[in-house]
């Protein structure tokens, strides 16, 4: 009986070290990726349609994204169908209070201000339930875009149905839509680029690059990125 108890003791605290060791390689492997995406072995880059926590598949590379109408911060709706003259969208999931969401919030403008006026405007979309995080509560998200001076449509997913639809896991967490014979097709789906950290030691710009291949009608290539944030808030 001794022995049996002894056994037990054991298996518990194995099952334990191997949780935790695999919570932290994990850690490992995204924070790695956010600096250094190099180290990163390439099959890490053939990435399946998230799942959410709803255990909704998320839109993939070639998917259909169906339109949307949100309440943005003026307290007007929009939809993708608001932009006829777009040769696309920048869906972006992101919030307030996220401090990866913080540090990308300047890019994000600039990617509005280059992008926009070639046809890819930024729609930003916050995803977060505000009950949990007041912080990211309508009335939040209009100080900020204020504070920060947003130059793009900030809506809010008040029901939580668009983000699963679309397979956001992490804020920021980004979809770029090319219109294609009247559909809004996914074409990149992932982060922004290779280091919220610091802008200035950023290697591979994703999102831009996506957008640029899109415009010179070309190949894009990473299609999927693994997004690098905070967890959307149920």
């Amino acid at each position: 009986m001794k022995t049996l108890k002894i056994l037990t003791a054991v298996s518990i605290i194995a099952l334990l070290g191997a949780l935790t060791f695999g919570m932290l390689n994990l850690d490992t492997v995204n924070i790695n990726y956010a600096s250094n995406p190099d180290s990163i072995d390439k099959q890490e880059q053939k990435l399946e349609p998230a799942i959410t926590a709803d255990g909704l598949k998320g839109y993939d590379i070639g998917d259909i994204a169906t339109d949307f109408k949100l309440i943005n911060i003026d307290d007007t709706y929009v939809s993708l169908s608001d932009f006829p003259d777009a040769l696309g969208y920048v869906v972006i999931f992101t919030c307030n209070h996220c401090p990866y969401s913080k540090a990308y919030e300047d890019r994000i403008i600039a990617l509005d201000k280059k992008y926009k006026k070639l046809g890819y405007p930024v729609i930003a979309i916050n995803p977060n339930n505000p009950q949990e995080y007041p912080d990211d509560s309508f009335i939040n998200m209009k100080k900020r875009a204020a504070d920060k001076g947003f130059t793009f449509p900030y809506l809010m997913d008040s029901k939580q149905d668009i983000y699963p639809q679309y397979g956001a896991t992490k804020t920021p967490h980004v979809f770029l839509l090319n219109k294609e014979e009247g559909n809004s097709v996914v074409r990149y789906i992932g982060a922004i680029d290779d280091n919220h950290q610091d802008e200035n030691k950023v290697k591979n710009h994703f999102l831009a690059n996506a957008i640029d291949a899109l415009l010179e009608n070309e190949e894009i290539s990473p299609t999927k990125t693994i997004a690098i944030g905070c967890s959307i808030k149920k």
